[in-house]
């Protein structure tokens, strides 16, 4: 009898192994997409952050560049894209740049008189065409780098495809899309032009 105990013993052990070895098998199949998924999910992210902080540092020393009177605004734009493509391949980038008398001009609508006092110039009020367009503007700047002591706001738009791919969710695959703007005074390399003091009306 006890000849026949060890066989018996052997096979029971094989069939408890052989039913941990299933258990395994489905636990793994349960867990490993959800790992995948979050550790795409963290490269994705971090990828995401680095990015992001090269881009940054690129527009800002771009727009350093741009502002000395030796700067090439086009080659301050191929400085970025240099910078930027190796962390984002195939990367698109587009480059604006606004220019104005002084800081406080950021963003401020030419002067005007509102005498309806809808914050938009029309109905025969009278403006100042301070940036020369012959037209009332809602944004006082000029388009492109200005030039002696004027400051500028240089913004660069970045569209890209993601370098992570994250498991279950097409949706995430899209391109994206950065977007990091720098504020340079230019050097005093010259005189700055006043700002035009041309009186008009709006007709609208």
């Amino acid at each position: 009898m006890r000849a026949l105990r060890a066989p018996l013993r052997l096979r029971a052990l094989r069939r408890v192994l052989r039913g941990q070895q299933g258990l395994a098998a489905t636990e793994f199949g349960l867990i490993a997409p959800v790992f995948i998924l979050l550790v795409m999910g963290m490269f994705d992210i971090g990828h995401m952050t680095y990015a992001r902080v090269v881009f940054d540092g690129a527009v800002e020393r771009a727009a350093r560049e741009a502002s000395l009177e030796t700067g090439d605004t086009d080659e301050a734009d191929a400085m970025v894209l240099r910078i930027v493509n190796p962390v984002l391949p195939g990367v698109e980038l587009e480059t604006e740049r606004t220019s104005y008398f002084d800081f406080a001009d950021i963003a401020r609508p030419e002067q005007f008189t509102d005498a309806n006092g809808n914050d938009v110039c029309d109905n025969g009020e009278a403006y100042i065409d301070e940036n020369g367009s012959e037209e009332w503007e809602a944004d006082v700047g000029v388009s492109g780098n200005g030039g002696a002591n004027d400051v500028v706001v240089y913004t660069v738009r970045a569209t890209y495809e993601p370098l992570f791919k994250v498991p279950f969710m097409p949706e995430a695959w899209v391109d994206r899309s950065l977007s990091a703007s720098a504020v340079k005074k230019n050097q005093p390399f010259g005189d700055q032009p006043a700002p035009a003091t041309t009186a008009r009306t709006c007709v609208d």
